[in-house]
């Protein structure tokens, strides 16, 4: 699985710092390191919408944020590994 996290100014406004924090720490408290690629990504064009891009596998989600990260991960992430 390969993540894409914005990391442009708007989603760093909008806490990107912290999702790719927390993107780190689940991919190693899961032990997933050989099952998730995780990559920085520039402008995705939606500035205006609600949290920050984040791709899985291809598929865009634009309002992730700090507080609906963990319900995010387990949902996006976790569900699509096991």
């Amino acid at each position: 699985m390969t993540i894409k996290i914005c990391v442009g100014s708007s989603c760093h406004l909008k806490g990107s710092p912290e999702i790719v924090r927390r993107m780190k720490e689940k991919v190693q408290e899961y032990n997933l390191g050989e099952k998730v690629t995780l990559c920085g990504a520039f402008c995705s064009g939606s500035c205006n919408d609600p949290g920050v891009v984040v791709e899985v596998d291809g598929t865009v989600y634009n309002d992730v944020t700090p507080d609906s990260f963990d319900q995010f991960f387990e949902n996006k992430v976790l569900n699509a590994l096991v």
